[in-house]
């Protein structure tokens, strides 16, 4: 993490993209701190990513040994068959 700019005007550096942001913020995951300058750079910065279709999982997805999957259709292309997108 880049340590904030002090003073008036003062602008934090996105950990994603690199833009000086007067309206950053700020996610601790475990022990360490990013800064972003918005959800989206967040969301690729942190994000899992699914391992059949390769998109974000913003959500919770769901997850069966250890391996998280967007949702219970990749997680069966996968291999994955104790994963179900509704209740029986």
């Amino acid at each position: 993490m880049k340590p904030k700019k002090e003073g008036k005007g003062a602008m934090a550096r996105c950990d994603q993209c690199g833009n000086d942001y007067d309206k950053t913020f700020e996610v601790k995951v475990a022990e360490e701190t990013y800064t972003f300058d918005s959800f989206e750079c967040a969301i690729q910065k942190l994000a899992p990513t699914c391992p059949h279709c390769g998109c974000r999982i913003i959500g919770h997805g769901v997850e069966q040994d250890d391996i998280i999957y967007c949702c219970a259709h990749c997680a069966a292309e996968e291999g994955a068959s104790a994963l179900t997108d509704r209740a029986p």
